[in-house]
């Protein structure tokens, strides 16, 4: 497939990116899938997509990803979890070579609408103190304390994308993502997110009648966490509104790190003994999703509970340690 798309997806090659493409062609919709890894290193990839390996951090790929294609859903990023983030953050803000040529291309190809992934780690660090944290809105974002490297870099790209909707009449939508889990996604390596990261312990526990489970920090820090399926319709549903502010796309279901591990364990039918790591990456104390705006907007926010996606993305995770274990 070449020419004329209806759709580009950045990032198609990771976990999220693969989701949505899927998703938009059982719409029938034309997709251009685009991601800087190998082919074979993709979570998911579809023969019906346009699917393109290209370095989007330089401008002449982003020019090539975007030509023919009416909408831009750009979720391009070097990421991963707490682990990745700490210790990466040259990595993380480098991102804004992919997230500022990629508004240019847009811009210079006259796009009709163009998405952006940003992240719940754009907003103010001295909000986020507290495991009982108050619920995050929008406007705590500033006076801008984000997470450094990653959190900059996307607040950074919330801002150019304003301006370039402002200055240029670019149609651009931003989304900022609460800690997305669920199947065919990075479950070990280092760039794996708690839920993830969780269901691998346990399941390898399981596997390998191991009786303990390492948990970094206390465990008594919380978090939201979204099932992919919600971020997906949510992406759609930001991404077609009629407002350029961003706006949450996450779950409201605030629960600590051991109340995560203690539904895991009840999905597999073990109890394990708990050794914390103090010294390993936690990020902010407490954060959670407030669904005001997407729901006074648009009438909807994530339904898929914590204990539902869980059990879809447990089953995915121990088929694949199972299979790692070679058994």
């Amino acid at each position: 497939m070449s020419g004329l798309v209806d759709t580009l997806v950045t990032g198609a090659g990771g976990f999220i990116g693969g989701h949505l493409v899927q998703d938009l062609l059982r719409q029938g919709r034309t997709v251009r899938a685009v991601d800087i890894k190998p082919f074979s290193d993709w979570y998911q990839i579809r023969s019906e997509a346009d699917n393109q390996q290209l370095d989007l951090s330089d401008l002449e790929s982003c020019r090539a990803a975007v030509k023919g294609a009416r909408w831009v859903y750009n979720l391009a990023a070097d990421m991963g979890g707490m682990g990745f983030i700490e210790n990466n953050k040259a990595l993380c803000m480098l991102t804004v070579l992919e997230s500022t040529h990629m508004l240019v291309a847009a811009r210079n190809e006259q796009v009709e609408r163009f998405f952006y992934s940003s992240s719940a780690c754009v907003y103010a660090a001295d909000k986020q103190t507290d495991t009982q944290v108050t619920a995050l809105k929008e406007s705590d974002a500033y006076p801008a304390m984000a997470e450094d490297g990653y959190g900059w870099e996307k607040l950074f790209t919330e801002r150019m994308c304003r301006h370039f909707a402002e200055d240029f009449g670019l149609e651009t939508r931003v989304a900022r993502y609460h800690n997305v889990y669920g199947p065919h996604g990075t479950y070990e390596g280092g760039r794996e997110k708690a839920p993830a990261a969780i269901c691998r312990k346990v399941a390898h526990a399981k596997l390998t009648g191991k009786d303990f489970i390492p948990i970094w920090g206390d465990g008594e820090q919380t978090r939201s966490f979204m099932y992919v399926d919600d971020c997906v319709l949510g992406t759609q549903i930001v991404a077609e509104g009629q407002s350029i502010e961003p706006v949450n796309v996450g779950s409201a279901e605030l629960v600590s790190i051991n109340e995560l591990v203690s539904i895991v364990e009840g999905i597999a039918d073990i109890r394990l003994k708990r050794e914390y790591d103090l010294s390993a990456p936690q990020g902010v104390r407490g954060r959670n999703s407030d669904n005001t705006l997407i729901q006074n907007r648009y009438g909807w926010q994530p339904s898929t509970t914590l204990r539902e996606g869980l059990e879809k993305t447990y089953a995915w995770v121990y088929d694949n340690v199972r299979k790692d274990l070679g058994e």
